[in-house]
C-alpha cells in the first residue's frame, strides 16, 4: 500500500510500505478513507523530536473495517469507523478510570497518512458510525479520531464550568477544537488568543466571546482587562512550549487549574507561582476513546461542527505540500484522501 514516511526533517514521502496485516484475534485492518496531518507531526518534521529514519507517520484517520480477528465481536466488515490515535482495550484497570491514553495494552494509529490501518484493539477501540455517512460529516468525523477529543480534554482537565471563563492557548486546530470544547461545556466567556484572522474567525464561529491577538505579556494584561483583574477560571493550553505554558499560568487566576494538551518541548514550570496562587496543572495525552460517544453524538447530531479546522483538502500524493503549508502556516489543518 501507500503510505506516508518521513526521513530526515522536512523529508517526506509517499511511498509503497508493507500493508498491515491482522497479527492477533483482536485485531482490525481499517481501509483509510480520510486522514490528516496534525499539528504534532510538525515536531519531527521541524527536527525537534527524534526520526526514525523511513518509519511511517500520521496517527487521525476514519475508514471502513477491512478485515477482523477471529475475537472481534462488537465492530464488522464493512462498518464505518472512527479509529483513536491511541487505541486501547478498554478493560484494563487504566481505561476503566477513563484514561484509555494510557491503556495497559497500549497501541497507536501509526498509517493513518496511508492507505490501511491496523488497530490492534477493534473492539476496545473503535466506534461505528450508524452506516456510511455523506461527504460533508467527514471531515468532523475525522477531528473525532484525535483533534477535537484533544481540544475537550484540555477543557475537561482545565474544569470548564458553566458560567465561568476559559482562556484558550493556542489557535491552531486543537486551540481552536479547545474553544469549541469550552463553548459546549457553558463558559460564559471564551477568550481565544490568536493573532491569524483566519483562525480568530473559527474560533469566533466556535464560540469565542473575545479574541486577544497578543503574546506574552500583552495577552496577560488583555486577559486581566477582559476579565476584570481576576484572571480565567479556566485555562487551556493547546500549544506545548515555554512561552505558552507561562502565558497560560500567567492568565489563571488563584485556584484555577491549566489544561495542558500541546506535547511539552522546552517547558520548565513555574512551581512558586504555582504554589503560592493555587494554581493546578492537569492534562496530558487526550484519552480519546472515553470521550468519542458524546462527542459522535454531537458531531451527528448537528450541534458542532468541529470539521471547519480543516481549511485544505489535498490527495494523499500531495502530502509533502501538505506538510509544507501548515509548517509555514498557510494551513491550519490538511485532510488528505487516498
Amino acid at each position: 500500500m501507500r503510505a506516508t514516511t518521513i526521513h530526515a526533517p522536512r523529508d517526506i514521502r509517499l511511498e509503497d510500505v508493507p500493508d498491515p496485516a491482522i497479527e492477533a484475534p483482536t485485531d482490525a485492518i481499517v481501509r483509510v478513507v480520510a486522514g490528516c496531518i496534525c499539528g504534532s507531526d510538525l515536531w519531527p518534521y521541524r527536527g525537534e523530536n527524534p526520526i526514525d529514519a523511513g518509519s511511517t507517520i500520521g496517527h487521525e484517520c476514519v475508514g471502513v473495517v477491512e478485515e477482523i480477528g477471529s475475537e472481534v465481536r462488537d465492530v464488522r466488515r464493512g462498518d464505518f469507523v472512527v479509529v483513536p490515535f491511541c487505541q486501547c482495550d478498554n478493560t484494563c484497570v487504566n481505561c476503566r478510570a477513563g484514561i484509555t491514553s494510557a491503556c495497559e495494552n497500549q497501541g497507536w494509529t501509526s498509517t493513518g497518512q496511508g492507505e490501511y490501518a491496523r488497530v490492534v484493539h477493534a473492539d476496545g477501540s473503535l466506534v461505528a458510525t450508524d452506516g456510511m455517512p455523506d461527504d460533508d460529516l467527514l471531515p468532523s468525523l475525522l477531528t473525532l479520531s484525535d483533534v477535537m477529543a484533544t481540544g475537550w480534554h484540555a477543557a475537561v482537565a482545565a474544569g470548564v464550568r458553566p458560567g465561568g471563563t476559559a482562556v484558550v492557548v493556542g489557535d491552531g486546530a486543537v486551540g481552536l477544537c479547545g474553544v469549541l470544547a469550552a463553548s459546549v461545556m457553558g463558559a460564559e466567556r471564551v477568550v481565544a488568543l490568536s493573532r491569524h484572522e483566519p483562525r480568530q474567525e473559527i474560533a469566533r464561529r466556535f464560540g469565542a466571546t473575545d479574541v486577544v491577538a497578543g503574546r506574552g505579556e500583552e495577552a496577560e494584561e488583555a486577559v486581566r482587562e477582559i476579565t476584570g483583574g481576576v484572571g480565567a477560571d479556566a485555562v487551556l493550553e493547546c500549544v506545548g512550549t515555554g512561552q505558552s505554558m507561562d502565558t497560560a499560568f500567567g492568565v489563571a487566576r488563584p485556584g484555577a487549574t491549566v489544561g495542558f494538551v500541546g506535547v511539552p518541548h522546552g517547558v520548565e514550570l513555574p512551581l512558586r507561582r504555582m504554589f503560592g496562587r493555587n494554581i493546578g496543572l492537569a492534562g496530558g495525552v487526550a484519552p480519546v476513546r472515553r470521550y468519542l460517544p458524546e462527542l459522535l453524538d454531537l458531531v451527528t447530531s448537528g450541534r458542532i461542527e468541529p470539521g471547519l479546522v480543516f481549511d485544505s483538502t489535498l490527495p494523499l500524493e500531495d502530502v509533502a505540500e501538505g506538510y509544507r503549508a501548515m509548517d509555514e502556516r498557510r494551513a491550519i489543518k490538511v485532510l488528505l484522501r487516498p
